[in-house]
């Protein structure tokens, strides 16, 4: 895969003239390993259920601690079968006991016996990382050749973790924009102060898009939440010992990452957006928020409350303004935006090209507005 050159980001784009489609109804591409629960809501000999796409899935924990990915249904009656009881290394269905195995064969009906099994149901590829449940939903031959995402600071203790997450009710495309439009800045006035972002340029390969920028004060005092985060601020027009924020987008996960003027890298988010629903109008986040200790023990465990503070806060902000953009996306039945920032157009370009090849029927986008 070849990088674009970096281009001027504070340059406006003329506008496309040929006709795109919706962006806002381009599903997710299912070939990604996506997270669907946190390790820690599965617990030994229990289930769970959880939907990709409007598709149910149930997680199972094992009796030896292994979990499997099975659709939520009983090949009998269609009932669910988190609603079941994890026996051992299966799954049995509580209405009637068909018990299913890690790939989902039907290995036992109680009242016929094992001479007579029926067909089983579905069983998707999973694996376990880092507190995540990873579930393969697409092609399964697919999973072995790509690969879960690449997670180095989360194992590496000079960084303590934050692990979150919420549902957002938005397709997760505007998500993915908010991320890397650091110049929405303005929405989060109260818990930043007059932060200033600049983009130094973006960048572009076949599956990604990045940008890159760095961020001065143009008046006020610091909050404390932003000075945790991002070290004592700079003035406007200082060009020394620059903070650098690189955001991108690795088709279908997000970072942002900031390295300080050494190069170090101080600050390392990875996130991504799961849908839950057939029209894709509600993701659930998965993210893991990673911060560099400093030289002074403890001091970040004690300022931790603080920082999970400030993050809830951003994220509150973050969620609803989203939300009100797929709202107005789904009054006016199109997307009306005037996208000027060059950026935020190739990352639309790229979700369009990277996502799945079907199209959410309008009928499910009016059903949940």
């Amino acid at each position: 895969m070849h990088a674009v050159p970096v281009l001027d980001s504070n340059a406006i784009d003329p506008p496309a003239s040929a006709p795109v489609r919706d962006l806002r109804r381009v599903p997710i591409h299912p070939d990604h390993w996506y997270p669907l629960a946190w390790s820690r809501e599965v617990k030994r000999g229990k289930a769970l259920g959880v939907h990709f796409a409007g598709d149910p899935i149930v997680l199972a924990r094992t009796k030896s601690g292994k979990v499997f990915a099975l659709e939520d249904r009983c090949a009998h009656r269609q009932v669910p079968l988190h609603a079941g009881v994890v026996d051992g290394e299966s799954i049995r269905c509580g209405y009637h006991g068909w018990t299913y195995d890690c790939t989902g064969r039907c290995v036992d009906v109680p009242y016929l016996g094992r001479e007579r099994l029926p067909n089983g149901v579905r069983a998707y590829p999973c694996r376990e990382m880092h507190g995540l449940i990873f579930v393969f939903p697409g092609d399964a031959a697919l999973a072995e050749e790509r690969p879960l995402p690449a997670l180095p600071s989360v194992a590496d203790k000079a960084y303590k973790t934050r692990r979150f997450g919420r549902e957002v009710k938005c397709h997760y495309s505007f998500m993915h924009e908010n991320l890397m439009d650091m110049n929405h800045q303005f929405l989060h006035r109260r818990q930043m102060g007059q932060m200033r972002a600049r983009s130094l340029g973006r960048r572009r390969g076949e599956d990604w898009v990045e940008v890159d920028y760095t961020f001065a004060r143009m008046e006020g005092k610091q909050p404390v939440g932003e000075a945790l985060v991002f070290g004592a601020s700079k003035k406007e027009g200082d060009q020394n010992d620059k903070d650098v924020m690189t955001v991108r987008t690795g088709y279908p996960y997000q970072t942002l990452q900031i390295r300080s003027g050494d190069g170090t890298l101080v600050m390392d988010l990875w996130i991504v957006y799961v849908p839950l629903d057939a029209a894709q109008r509600t993701n659930r986040t998965f993210g893991l928020l990673s911060i560099r200790r400093p030289g002074i023990p403890f001091a970040l465990d004690l300022a931790w409350p603080l920082l999970v503070w400030f993050t809830e806060r951003i994220f509150k902000e973050d969620r609803w303004i989203v939300e009100r953009e797929q709202e107005a996306h789904d009054k006016q039945g199109a997307d009306w935006n005037h996208e000027v920032f060059p950026v935020i157009n190739e990352l639309r370009d790229l979700l369009r090209n990277c996502g799945g090849r079907t199209v959410i029927p309008i009928r499910q986008v009016s059903d949940t507005a």
